[in-house]
């Protein structure tokens, strides 16, 4: 359906069983190699790519000699912080023969559930991008509780693409696609090439996992379908343990796709646009100008702050006659927005005591 060179942005999930030889506990480093191979040429394509990757507590398990059976909570953490560092090891040394730099995302679901952590992982992936870098992101098992951890990567996976604005994201499975049965199991199971909308009809279809490195089954890559699409990121599911996974599914590999109907960047400005406001900014002529014209909110142009807000919470923002203009999020608190008011970008140092961004609201994350 979707050709992944027609993406700008391309996030990708990787799951511990491509990843880690599940007999032996190895790393999979001819896979990987193809990977990197993969992620060279969409690079080559001008296409930003995050890898969402799993297999940290895989490898530190091997290193461990932990069981195959259940790992106790302390166990995990422990396999994760052996792990992690050789799984970044691994990508650094597939990528960088191609010249590409790579940064490690450790993150846990209150990276996302807090706004001002999601906005500092959002401001962190995309200075990373913009400079051309692969960052790879996995949840940090060495210190998430089941309290505050996704449970999964696909669910991980679908908050970064929402999260960096992608607008395509890859779950490389053990399975060719959305199945209307286990196909394991159901021999009359057939997959379905595109999924246009997600009904009770097709989630009833959905089974758990069935390996016994990943986590994740089609109940969660739906949960991250759902996720994906209503951000405007078209998702893929397609089999990923072939040599250049990537390569494969451009040219046609089986898989489904879940179809999105809005880009990411309406669908973000629409997710802006509908929230509660939680202060108003008043702003001058020029200002206003500005905005119409598609240019971020600097502080010069600021005459007015009312409310109590923190920092990404949304505001509303209104001309010099008061009429509302736009909505969006702060990247300040109510009391650093009234401190840097009317001052120039430069001076926002000297007025707040520490260095910060130079727009008070970004033109991402701004909705006229």
């Amino acid at each position: 359906m979707a050709a992944l060179t027609a993406a700008n942005r391309l996030v990708v999930k990787i799951g511990s069983a491509l990843l880690v030889d599940r007999e032996t506990g190895l790393l999979r480093s001819d896979w990987l190699q193809s990977l990197a191979q993969d992620v060279a040429w969409l690079k080559g394509q001008g296409t930003d790519v995050i890898l969402v990757s799993s297999g940290s507590i895989a490898l530190g398990r091997g290193v461990l000699n932990l069981s195959a059976a259940t790992l106790a909570l302390e166990q995990s953490q422990a396999a994760a912080a052996v792990g992690q560092i050789r799984l970044a090891r691994a990508y650094e040394e597939a990528l960088t023969p191609h010249r590409i730099t790579t940064a490690q995302v450790l993150v846990t679901l209150e990276d996302s559930a807090n706004r001002r952590r999601y906005l500092n992982s959002r401001a962190t992936l995309e200075t990373l991008l913009g400079l051309g870098v692969v960052p790879i992101v996995n949840e940090n098992d060495t210190v998430a509780t089941d309290e505050i951890r996704y449970g999964d990567n696909d669910r991980l996976a679908a908050q970064i693409a929402v999260t960096v604005g992608a607008d395509q994201l890859i779950l490389l499975s053990d399975v060719d696609g959305f199945y209307s049965g286990n196909p394991s199991e159901d021999v009359s199971a057939t997959r379905y090439d595109v999924i246009d909308e997600i009904t009770p009809e097709i989630e009833a279809m959905a089974g758990d996992a069935g390996s016994g490195l990943s986590k994740g089954g089609m109940k969660t890559k739906l949960l991250a379908a759902k996720m994906a699409i209503a951000a405007g990121c078209t998702m893929a599911i397609t089999e990923g343990s072939k040599l250049n996974p990537l390569k494969s599914l451009n040219n046609g590999a089986n898989c489904t796709w879940f179809t999105a109907t809005l880009d990411p960047h309406a669908a973000r400005k629409r997710w802006i646009s509908a929230m509660k406001p939680r202060g108003e900014i008043t702003v001058d002529a020029g200002a206003a100008k500005a905005l119409a014209n598609g240019k971020s909110l600097l502080p010069a142009g600021i005459v007015a702050v009312n409310g109590e807000f923190g920092r990404g919470d949304p505001v509303a923002v209104l001309d010099p006659q008061s009429r509302r203009l736009a909505q969006g999020l702060s990247r300040y608190t109510a009391q650093e927005a009234d401190a840097i008011k009317g001052r120039r970008s430069s001076e926002i140092e000297a007025t707040l005591g520490y260095p910060g961004r130079a727009a008070l609201i970004h033109r991402d994350d701004l909705a006229l």
